[in-house]
């Protein structure tokens, strides 16, 4: 009996480090998630921050449309109100924050695409900085997002995985949403090049 008692026992305990270690797997992935959320969140604070810099340069052209600064304005307002801690990132939330950016993003273009009609503008230096600062930024948008799906993918394989969703359910570690591409994105831009006036 001693013997079959401690073979049990040795199993018990091989089953308990495995447990612990892919418990700990699980941790350290999520956390991983979650610093990747949050370099993420700050890529986008940082545009919302050069928006705002932005509208006010570009105020400073007299006559230049109220209409497109307003809606900008209110689309960086949406946008920044959309937040949430990386243990929400269920796909539902994850589409409401991209349609803020979204949104945001479609008034940022109106925006640049105004400011062509202003060549006392178009010659400020601090605007063409600002300009090349929101081209950078997006660039690490970009980025960030890229690193995040690839954690949120290794962290959902984990999740996802047998016998790991076994523990991965008893401790409540559940899939988290990706960022996708917006649905404008799949429709060719429209170019013209009729310069009619």
């Amino acid at each position: 009996m001693k013997k079959g008692t401690l073979a049990i026992v040795a199993i018990l305990l091989l089953f308990g480090m495995y447990g612990c270690s892919s418990y700990n797997g699980l941790v350290g992935k999520d956390n991983n998630v979650q610093k990747l959320w949050a370099d993420v969140q700050t890529q986008y604070q940082r545009r919302a921050d050069l928006i705002s810099t932005l509208v006010k340069t570009v105020q400073g052209a007299a006559d230049f449309e109220k209409s497109t600064l307003t809606e900008v304005i209110q689309a960086r307002a949406s946008a920044t109100q959309v937040k949430f801690e990386a243990k929400d990132l269920t796909p539902e939330n994850m589409a409401k924050f991209q349609a803020a950016q979204d949104q945001l993003s479609g008034s940022l273009s109106r925006l640049m695409v105004s400011v062509e009609q202003y060549p006392n503008l178009k010659a400020n230096q601090n605007f063409l900085d600002l300009q090349a600062e929101l081209a950078g930024t997006e660039n690490r948008i970009a980025v960030a997002r890229r690193d995040f799906n690839g954690g949120v993918g290794e962290y959902n394989l984990s999740v996802r995985s047998f016998p790991m969703n076994i523990l991965a359910g008893m401790f409540g570690f559940a899939p988290k949403g990706f960022f996708e591409a917006s649905a404008k994105a799949q429709d060719a831009p429209d170019v013209n090049f009729d310069f009619k006036k």
